[in-house]
């Protein structure tokens, strides 16, 4: 088959995919078999491989995927029988038809993700161990499968909780403020293969990897790689570029020769549309196409993005050349009563919050999260820091990270940048969150320093993708407190900086938080700066009327709704007027799950979300943002869960974008109350025993809108 015929071929087939249907009589060799069913459970800390085979039915449970046996965090205080933070293993079991496959190829189970430490047997033989809760994996079923009757697939999942002796002893991260949920918590799934294929064998990778960049003359051309296996003389790989819309815009067609390992190809393109972050998140799709005598082999789709991305010290953030401050949050992957198995639609309700909100950005905290979160962020338009999961501790004794430690370090590393390469909206890799807090309370010696992991990291990272700078996030450097003489400055060990900042929360005033800011711009004036997070708590049934007065405990309880807003209202300004940080990321959009927290009106819950755990409640600090960054309008009356009162003279506050609002109580106007800053505010003013009702009513060029809350006061 000629050259212009398999191109002419591929094109047909790319667009036929982008419409989700396949030409009739055509044939994909590669086929994905789903494996959300048909599996079954069991919880046994005890249980040998052996035992796990031998078990009867009536011994295990049947669940389907994504399953985690943990559940953590309840709005109460104390902890019932909803919670399960049982940490060790999980056995799961699912029976293979090796009649239904085809023992002329090659067989491949993919886990997206498996928490901690995954174990996979095969008719009774071990095959393979993944160390690491975030990335995905593969397993070659091929030369253990019957294909003559059933299988009989064992996973042992261990999450473990990680100290000296445990199978998670050297498996990052060693310790966080979030909880490690154990078991097979993302999809899974049967991939069957030619022997030829693109290779499936790459750290869980795709295998097609592409490098967009800008030419001077305004067009772009498209680096592309990709890997192979089983290749023999006579086969030809076809890459074909459409874009959104399904048009082909380049193509190109290589001959390959036995057991080559790699192709290389590079694509031009006229006249690209950007990717434009929330602006026009402009995706192409790139097709990979293995043939032989004219029979499509297999092939592999990705979506690509073409942009350039750069970071001043001084001027922040610039995409496609523009300067873009980074406005954003910081997720956890979990949910109130499921952990971490979340659902697409999970994951889509939570960037549709986000989104709406107005935010531009998302710092994935503090691990790779779904294969569908990057996905949606690049449909969305989020710029992404994504984040290997070194978090805070490098070994449980005045010691350096060990072998094991490091190797798996660097593995998780990889998998992560080469199963995310290809998305446009990641522009960073992060090597490391707080590693230097352990030192710095004294809690380790100097010899347990995380910078000699950090520049493996950092240099592994850039090895893996040149065209991402590398990124941490720092606790301690400069902040209030005592701390040892010998902590490190970890700032200049990546490419960018991130830091961590509670001013007004965990220590210092509210109003420290700029000098100090200004303080580390001056100390480090080569390296682009950013506020990684910030933050503080808010419990939806616990008020103040006084938030300015700090009636809270930053670490336990009490933690009024209104002091959470009132902090965000005194802190987001002074990171707004420092146009040199390229970046800052509240910390966090929603709460989520720790088992070290008993603050605020929860148990295991970290209150700081601006979302509720179960994504029901938006608390009154998203409406601050919203009003900040949304170009939605917005009229939000504050203090709407403080209904039950005792003072009669109280503040009403409104966050609102429009220039002013109507203030009415029980129906009388209070005037109108200009919007200082998108905060609106009415002063002194005297509820009457029983309900009152207050209405805020702002207008806009689309026309009025109005809210209202409800107070009683007590007799």
């Amino acid at each position: 088959m000629s050259r212009l015929l398999i191109l002419l071929l591929s094109s047909i087939l790319l667009a036929a995919c982008a419409t989700g249907s396949v030409p009739p009589g055509d044939r994909f060799v590669r086929e994905t078999r789903d494996l959300t069913e048909s599996w079954s459970f069991r919880y046994d800390d005890d249980w040998t491989p052996e035992a796990a085979l031998e078990a009867t039915s009536s011994a295990w449970q049947p669940i389907t995927l994504p399953h985690t046996w943990n559940q953590l965090g309840e709005y109460r205080i104390g902890r019932t029988d909803a919670t399960d933070n049982r940490q060790g293993k999980g056995w799961y079991h699912r029976v293979i038809d090796g009649r239904q496959l085809d023992p002329d190829r090659r067989h491949v189970l993919e886990f997206d993700a498996v928490g901690n430490v995954a174990d996979v047997w095969l008719n009774g033989r071990h095959l393979a161990r993944h160390a690491g809760a975030f990335t995905r994996f593969r397993v070659d079923l091929t030369g253990t499968l019957d294909f003559a009757g059933e299988n009989v697939l064992l996973v042992r999942a261990d999450n473990s909780d990680p100290r000296p002796g445990s199978p998670t002893e050297h498996v990052i991260p060693l310790l966080g403020d979030f909880f490690v949920h154990g078991g097979i918590y993302r999809p899974a799934r049967l991939i069957s293969v030619p022997k030829s294929h693109i290779d499936l064998g790459d750290y869980g990778g795709p295998g097609v990897y592409a490098t967009p960049r800008m030419l001077g003359d305004g067009k772009a051309e498209v680096e592309v790689l990709v890997r192979l296996t089983g290749i023999r003389d006579g086969q030809e790989l076809a890459v074909a570029l459409s874009d959104a819309r399904g048009k082909l815009v380049a193509a190109r067609t290589v001959d390959l020769g036995n057991d080559q390992e790699e192709a290389r190809l590079t694509l031009s393109v006229a006249n690209p549309q950007l990717w434009d972050g929330r602006a026009d998140p402009h995706l192409y799709r790139l097709a990979a196409t293995l043939h032989e005598n004219g029979r499509t082999l297999d092939r592999v789709d990705e979506s690509v993005g073409i942009r350039t991305i750069r970071f001043d010290p001084d001027r922040g953030f610039f995409l496609n050349g523009k300067h873009l401050p980074l406005r954003g949050v910081s997720r956890h992957q979990d949910y109130l009563g499921q952990g971490w198995a979340l659902s697409r639609e999970d994951h889509e309700r939570d960037m549709a919050m986000i989104a709406e909100m107005g935010a531009n950005s998302v710092r994935v905290a503090h691990y790779p999260q779904a294969e569908e979160w990057f996905d949606l962020a690049d449909r969305y338009g989020m710029i992404v820091w994504a984040e290997v999961p070194f978090v805070n501790k490098i070994s449980f004794a005045d010691a350096e990270a060990a072998p094991k430690l490091i190797a798996n370090a660097r593995t998780q590393m990889i998998e992560m940048i080469r199963q995310n390469y290809n998305s446009p909206a990641i522009v960073t890799w992060g090597i490391g969150n707080e590693v230097d807090i352990d030192l710095a309370f004294g809690r380790l010696g100097p010899k347990a320093d995380a910078r000699p992991l950090l520049r493996e990291l950092n240099a592994l990272a850039h090895r893996e993708d040149p065209t991402r700078p590398t990124v941490i996030a720092d606790c301690c450097e400069a902040t209030p407190g005592d701390k040892v003489d010998y902590l490190p400055v970890l700032t200049g060990e990546s490419d960018l900086m991130g830091y961590n900042r509670y001013f007004g929360w965990y220590y210092g005033e509210v109003d420290d938080l700029g000098p100090h800011l200004d303080m580390l711009h001056a100390r480090h004036p080569d390296v682009p700066l950013s506020i990684s997070e910030y933050g503080a708590g808010g419990a939806l049934t616990q008020h103040s009327d006084d938030p300015e007065g700090r009636p809270t405990n930053v670490t336990g309880r009490p933690q009024p709704e209104e002091f959470q807003s009132w902090w965000h209202e005194q802190t987001w300004p002074q990171i707004r007027e420092r146009r040199y940080l390229w970046g800052s990321w509240i910390w966090n959009m929603f709460d989520f799950s720790s088992r070290i927290r008993k603050e605020g009106d929860a148990t295991d819950i970290n209150t700081k979300g601006l979302v509720s755990y179960d994504r029901r409640t938006r608390k009154d600090a998203f409406f601050y943002y919203k009003a900040q960054w949304s170009d939605a309008p917005v009229v939000h009356a504050t203090s709407r869960r403080f209904v039950e009162r005792a003072d009669p003279v109280t503040r009403i506050k409104v966050y609102s974008n429009a220039d002013r609002v109507e203030v009415a109580l029980n129906g009388e106007a209070l005037g109108s109350a200009p919007c200082v800053d998108r905060v609106c505010t009415v002063e002194n003013v005297r509820l009457s025993p029983g309900l009152n009702t207050v209405t805020a009513r702002g207008n806009f060029p689309t026309g009025a809108v109005s809210d209202t809350v409800e107070w009683r006061l007590g007799s």
